[in-house]
C-alpha cells in the first residue's frame, strides 16, 4: 500500500511538471507567431508603400503630359485656401509665370521729362484810364513766366549688357531737348543718355548713367528667324506711362507684315514686323516680346488704333544687327542705294504693260506715277548710271518682290560693298555695278 501511494505520488509530480513545461513551450510558440506576423505586416507595409509610390508617379507623369492635373493630397482644396504659394494649373500657365519671372528684373521703364513753359495768366481794362478800374470789362492776356520741368511722356525699354545698356523704340528717345530717367524693377531710377539711334527701324540704344558699380541684369535675345502663327507671346512694359512692368499674353497672329506707324511728327515705315494680339498699349513702346521660354523675340513698337489688340514687334534679330554694329563700330548705319521706286506687282504690270510683275520700278510712286524726283544727286545709283524707269531685278543675285524688298536686301549689306545690280531698260537687261553708300539720319 505505500509502494502504491508513493508510485501515484510520484505520477502526479510528473503531470504537474509536464503541464509547466507545455506552458513554457506554448508561451514560446505564440510569441513566435506573434513576431513572424509583425514582420509579415511590416514587410507588406513597406513593399506596399514602394510600389504605390513607383506607380502613383508613373501615373502621375503620364496625366500630367495629357494636361491632367492629379491632387497631391485629398484635401488639396484646403490646403491652397491656406497656403501661401500659388501652384500653376496648366503647363502652359507655369511656363508664362516662368517666363515673366526671368525676363521682368530687366525690364525698365524710361520717363521723358522737358524744360516747359509756366503761362501766366493776367487781365487789363483799356477804358480804366478814362473811366476807373471798376468800369468795362477785361481782357485776358498771356506771359511766360520761367519754366518748369515736367514728365512730357514715358515708354519701356529692356537691358542688354550688364553695365547697363538698354534697348527700346526710337521714337520713345526721338526729343533732343528732353531728359529721360531709367526706373529700374527694384524701384531705382537713374538718368540715361541716347548712344545711337537706327536710321531705319524704330530702334534706339540708351546707356544708364550710374555712379554705382553694379551689374545689372539683362535679358536673354532669342531667334526671330523660325517664328510660327500661333505660337505664344508674352509683352511686358509700361502701359500708359504709369503701370510699370504690365505683363499681356497672346500669340504671334501675323509674320512679315509691314506697316507705317507714326505719332508726335514721327511717322515711318518698318517692314517684316510681327504681328501679336497680345495687348500693347501707349507706354508698352520698346518692351520686350517674350516667348516662353523667357527669351526676347520682338521689341514691342505700335498698336493699331480702333482695332481689337493688333500690335505689332520688331523681330529681335533686327535688333541684333544694331546693337553688334554699336558694340563694334560706336554708331548704327545702313547702306544707301538712293532712289524712289516702288515694287511692281501683276496690277502695276497690267496697268502699266510692264514686261515683268516683280522688281523695283525707279522713279515711281505705289499707284505708278512718276515721283519728282527718282535717283538722288551723287548718290552710288547715280554714279553708278541707273535712271528713272528702270527696272531692278536683282540686288546680290536676290531677286526684288514684294516679299523680298530691295529695302529689305539692301538692309543686309555696309556702307562700301560692292554689289551687283540686274536691271531692266526698255526691253533690254543689263548689269552694273554699285559701291553703296551710307544713309544718314
Amino acid at each position: 500500500m505505500s509502494e502504491e501511494f508513493t508510485s501515484l505520488s510520484d505520477t502526479l509530480k510528473n503531470l504537474k511538471g509536464f503541464k509547466e513545461d507545455l506552458k513554457k513551450k506554448t508561451k514560446r510558440f505564440l510569441a513566435i507567431v506573434i513576431l513572424i506576423a509583425l514582420f509579415s505586416s511590416f514587410c507588406g507595409f513597406f513593399a506596399g508603400a514602394l510600389a504605390g509610390s513607383y506607380y502613383y508617379s508613373e501615373i502621375k507623369d503620364a496625366l500630367l503630359k495629357l494636361n491632367i492635373h492629379i491632387p497631391e493630397h485629398q484635401n488639396e482644396q484646403e490646403e491652397h485656401r491656406f497656403s501661401p504659394s500659388y501652384v500653376p494649373q496648366t503647363s502652359q500657365e507655369q511656363a508664362v509665370i516662368k517666363a515673366v519671372e526671368k525676363v521682368s528684373p530687366a525690364v525698365v521703364s524710361i520717363i521723358i521729362t522737358k524744360d516747359v513753359p509756366i503761362i501766366e495768366e493776367y487781365y487789363t481794362n483799356p477804358f480804366e484810364e478814362f473811366f476807373g478800374e471798376d468800369f468795362g470789362f477785361r481782357i485776358p492776356h498771356y506771359r511766360q513766366k520761367g519754366t518748369e520741368k515736367k514728365e512730357v511722356g514715358g515708354g519701356s525699354g529692356f537691358i542688354i549688357s550688364e553695365d547697363g545698356m538698354v534697348l527700346t523704340n526710337k521714337h520713345v528717345v526721338l526729343d533732343e531737348d528732353a531728359e529721360y530717367t531709367v526706373f529700374t524693377n527694384d524701384g531705382k531710377k537713374y538718368p540715361a543718355k541716347v548712344l545711337a539711334k537706327d536710321p531705319v527701324q524704330d530702334l534706339a540704344i540708351l546707356k544708364i548713367v550710374s555712379k554705382e558699380k553694379k551689374k545689372f541684369p539683362v535679358v536673354v535675345l532669342g531667334d526671330s528667324s523660325d517664328l510660327k502663327i500661333g505660337q505664344s507671346v508674352i509683352a511686358i512694359g509700361n502701359a500708359l506711362g504709369e503701370f510699370r512692368n504690365t505683363v499681356s499674353v497672346g500669340v504671334i497672329s501675323g509674320l512679315g507684315r509691314s506697316i507705317t506707324a507714326g505719332g508726335g511728327g514721327f511717322v515711318e515705315t518698318i517692314e517684316d514686323v510681327i504681328q501679336t494680339d497680345a495687348a500693347i498699349n501707349k507706354g508698352n513702346s520698346g518692351g520686350p516680346l517674350v516667348d516662353l521660354k523667357g527669351e526676347v523675340i520682338g521689341v514691342n513698337t505700335a498698336t493699331v488704333l480702333g482695332a481689337q489688340n493688333i500690335s505689332f514687334a520688331i523681330p529681335i534679330n533686327r535688333a541684333k544687327r544694331d546693337i553688334n554694329q554699336f558694340k563694334r563700330e560706336g554708331k548704327i548705319t545702313y547702306a544707301f542705294l538712293g532712289i524712289y521706286y516702288t515694287l511692281i506687282d501683276s496690277e502695276l504690270q497690267r496697268k502699266y504693260n510692264l514686261p515683268v510683275d516683280y522688281g523695283a520700278w525707279v522713279g515711281r510712286r505705289s499707284d505708278g506715277k512718276p515721283t519728282d524726283e527718282a535717283v538722288f544727286p551723287g548718290s552710288a545709283a547715280d554714279k553708278a548710271g541707273i535712271e528713272r524707269d528702270d527696272i531692278i531685278l536683282e540686288f546680290g543675285g536676290e531677286r526684288v518682290t514684294q516679299a523680298n524688298s530691295l529695302t529689305k536686301i539692301i538692309s543686309k549689306y555696309n556702307p562700301g560693298d560692292e554689289v551687283e545690280i540686274k536691271l531692266m531698260r526698255g526691253k533690254e537687261t543689263k548689269t552694273v555695278k554699285v559701291v553703296l553708300g551710307e544713309r544718314e539720319k
